[in-house]
């Protein structure tokens, strides 16, 4: 209900399709849905997702038409992974090519469908090393959120060009691409500088550059 509530602010800046992925005891479960905001609500009124724990987008099309396939978020087919991304990836192509010729699959026509394979392909155990290293081969702009299946309670967040910012209170913490779609209860919020990467908990916020 958080995301959802969040995901109708952000309406306004135009969207083709929402989904949302929530992780729940070591695994991720995401849904998603062409259209309206409503219709991922609807959707999850028949299905819901539980976790306390969960990363939401409406998208607004540049790679790949507006389908179910192409909403975000995307989620590795390990699914170990999943990512949100605001911007553009210019060299998706390229990576792309290399991820497929590993036997990587794709299911979207997407630049950020990269991110979440590139990001299981580098996994090394580590999820901050592996989206440190994995950030610095993406050229273009983006805001991502992140999630990892094997880490509970954690939401990582990467800037570069795009809006990111983060708020953290009362055991709840956030990320958002505008801080409308913030609660109106957080009383301190970071807006993270370029090219900054954010580890945020219940509790605390970690930043790196």
């Amino acid at each position: 209900d958080v995301i959802i509530a969040g995901l109708k602010l952000l309406e306004y800046r135009g969207y083709d399709s929402a989904g949302i992925a929530v992780s729940n005891k070591g695994k991720i479960k995401v849904a998603k849905k062409e259209g309206r905001i409503v219709n991922l609500e609807n959707h999850l009124k028949e299905e819901p997702l539980l976790g306390n724990l969960a990363i939401g987008h409406t998208r607004w099309a540049t790679h790949g038409k507006p389908n179910d396939a192409n909403a975000h978020p995307f989620i590795g087919n390990k699914r170990k992974y999943a990512v949100v991304h605001n911007g553009i990836i210019e060299n998706y192509l390229e990576i792309k090519e290399e991820l497929m010729s590993e036997g990587v699959k794709f299911s979207s026509k997407t630049d950020s469908e990269v991110i979440v394979h590139l990001l299981e392909y580098l996994d090394n155990g580590d999820p901050i090393a592996t989206i440190l290293k994995a950030v610095k081969k993406l050229k273009g702009a983006f805001a991502l959120g992140i999630i990892h299946a094997e880490t509970p309670n954690t939401i990582f967040a990467a800037k570069r060009d795009n809006p990111l910012i983060v708020g953290c209170a009362g055991g709840e913490g956030y990320i958002c691409s505008d801080i409308n779609s913030l609660p109106q209860s957080l009383k301190k919020v970071i807006v993270l500088d370029n090219k900054q990467f954010a580890v945020v908990k219940k509790n605390s916020v970690e930043l790196y550059n």
